[in-house]
């Protein structure tokens, strides 16, 4: 390990340690979570994604980040990506029962506020596969233009600030990698099974262990593209 890998431990250590060694800590998040839920999604993105990004990185070339690569200004896009993710997420919770009691299963509603039963499960995974059949494919293709645009700006924060030429990345995509692989394989070998897990869970926990998942998919997408290297 090098000494950037402590460094980076111990930032991470520092940020989340508190949250499981004293408790007015974890109930003033769970305040502030209740209070302010679109703000602590921004924050609760900005942080977790951002690790993810440097762990992925860390795995493929060796570092956290570097020069050009533009961490910053990825953290505060991921802050506003995760405001529009909390919104998904209580979009699709709530309309997703209702179309499920519309075709007949009449307890849909209730079982999603109820302990685990099977319908709840069926509910969880519909929910899950509604989100990321209709909102994900989009967000994920914003999520590419907005990081092909920070490269270009050179990593700066005036990326930020620069209009966006969102037609030109569009055209520049690599459409068959997008399709054949962040379409057809994260999402229904991923995401949908994650976020099944996620709507499973206590409405408080939701956005925190959808952005912790950037994490685990960070890590994984690094791993097989070291892999693809060496084969």
């Amino acid at each position: 390990m090098k000494k950037a890998d402590f460094l980076f431990i111990a930032v991470v250590i520092i940020i989340l340690a508190p949250f499981f060694a004293f408790d007015t800590v974890f109930e003033a998040y769970k305040s502030a979570n209740a209070a302010h839920p679109y703000i602590m999604a921004f924050v609760k993105f900005m942080i977790l994604s951002s690790i993810g990004e440097m762990l992925g990185l860390r795995i493929k070339q060796g570092v956290y980040t570097y020069k050009g690569y533009g961490m910053l200004p990825r953290a505060i896009v991921w802050g506003f990506l995760g405001v529009l993710i909390a919104f998904a997420m209580n979009i699709f919770k709530a309309g997703t029962p209702v179309l499920l009691q519309s075709l007949g299963i009449n307890d849909a509603c209730m079982a999603m506020q109820g302990e685990f039963t099977g319908t709840k499960f069926l509910g969880a995974f519909c929910i899950s596969t509604a989100m990321n059949t209709f909102f994900a494919p989009m967000f994920m293709t914003v999520h590419k233009v907005t990081d092909t645009h920070i490269l270009a700006c050179g990593g700066s924060l005036k990326a930020l600030i620069t209009p966006l030429p969102f037609g030109n990345i569009l055209a520049s995509l690599n459409w068959k990698v997008q399709w054949d692989f962040v379409f057809k394989k994260t999402l229904p070998l991923f995401w949908i099974p994650a976020h099944t897990i996620t709507f499973l869970l206590p409405a408080e926990f939701q956005v925190l262990f959808a952005a912790s998942l950037s994490i685990v998919l960070g890590i994984l997408l690094s791993v097989a593209a070291v892999m693809s290297r060496e084969k």
